[in-house]
């Protein structure tokens, strides 16, 4: 397929910038992928679809607050710090992007905070805005993180233009989120909210928890027309034997297995043995998922609505078929829902 074919025509207006007043109340669109049949609902609503010994696949990866503010050496010029990966806890080294990029040098130091809570020096540049940083700091792991804590921001993706507040700091993240390690949201899953869990839990829904660090490749724009021709960056995934063998145990009862994200679905997508079950896997993936695809673990999918030409919405495509997601998406922009990472959300049945 050609990346011409994932344009669609998508009002600013329809981006959200904010996140629903409460979890689980934004908007979910129904998709039907046998018949193209659209439902309007709730997303607590969801409820409604899963019964007992069904499983939902979450991603528990945990934002943490990669974008710092500091200053550059005798210039005192404000440089914005974006931390990527980290590359040695021992050394401290850190994979960043930097802006503006071109007044950083190897050599620079970089400081932190009003009292210089913390101090980096460049010691590599990778690419154009990339640089590899080496943080000069004695304390222990734990105090280097606080201080992280202290200095970073939630880092929102940059079309949401506002400054980032104390609510993104809870509502940027899923409430089971657990390791720290992604630069962004896996959006699906921030609809899930505790008493939602707990009433899918009573219906005898299973929770299957991975871990896939979402990077800032999430965001990164489709550049060639041959979707064979675009590669994606690598992205750390980890799933234990316990949380493989609770999806094996679903897909042997032919059960509803759903994916909650597009980050989850790559996740399990990289982990699938001869025999079309899911294994155990602490590795990088770098799949690129577009139609036709053909998925071996999970039948349903929790999505939220992505923006036109986006490696996510050729994943949401080659699952719920072409026709069928495209239409939806026309009809999402007619009933107004909101897009992308604090927008509304699609379960494909």
């Amino acid at each position: 397929m050609k990346l011409s074919q994932f344009k669609f025509n998508l009002p600013e207006s329809l981006v959200a910038h904010n996140p629903s007043s409460t979890r689980d109340e934004a908007r979910l669109m129904v998709l039907h992928k046998d018949s193209g049949k659209i439902e309007h609902k709730i997303f607590k609503d969801v409820l409604d679809y899963f019964d007992d010994q069904d499983v939902m696949i979450l991603n528990n990866t945990k934002v943490f607050p990669a974008r710092l503010y500091g200053n550059k050496e005798k210039t005192g010029a404000t440089i914005e710090v974006f931390l990527l990966r980290e590359l040695n806890k021992e050394l401290r080294l850190w994979d960043v992007l930097v802006d503006p990029a071109r007044k950083i040098r190897v050599g620079n130091k970089l400081y932190f905070g009003d009292d210089d809570l913390l101090i980096a020096e460049v010691v590599d540049n990778t690419t154009s805005r990339g640089r590899t940083i080496r943080f000069l700091f004695d304390g222990t792991d734990e105090e280097f993180r606080r201080n992280v804590e202290i200095l970073g921001e939630t880092p929102l993706p940059k079309y949401i233009k506002r400054k980032a507040t104390a609510e993104d700091k809870e509502r940027y993240q899923t409430i089971f989120a657990k390791h720290e390690g992604a630069v962004a949201a896996p959006t699906a899953g921030l609809h899930f909210s505790r008493e939602l869990m707990k009433r899918l839990e009573l219906k005898g829904v299973e929770f299957a928890e991975v871990t896939l660090h979402v990077g800032l490749g999430t965001f990164r724009p489709v550049e060639v027309e041959d979707l064979t021709k675009h590669k994606m960056d690598s992205e750390q995934f980890i799933i234990e034997q316990k949380q493989a063998d609770i999806v094996n145990r679903g897909i042997e009862r032919k059960k509803r297995i759903c994916a909650v994200g597009t980050t989850s679905m790559r996740a399990i997508e990289s982990a699938v043995s001869a025999n079309k079950t899911l294994k155990p896997a602490n590795d990088w993936t770098s799949k690129f998922i577009f139609p036709p695809y053909d998925f071996s673990i999970a039948n349903t999918m929790i999505t939220n609505f992505h923006t036109p030409e986006s490696t996510l919405l050729m994943m949401v495509c080659a699952f719920g078929g072409y026709e069928n997601v495209m239409n939806a998406y026309e009809v999402a922009v007619k009933e107004k829902y909101r897009f992308y990472s604090y927008g509304d959300a699609m379960l494909i049945i």
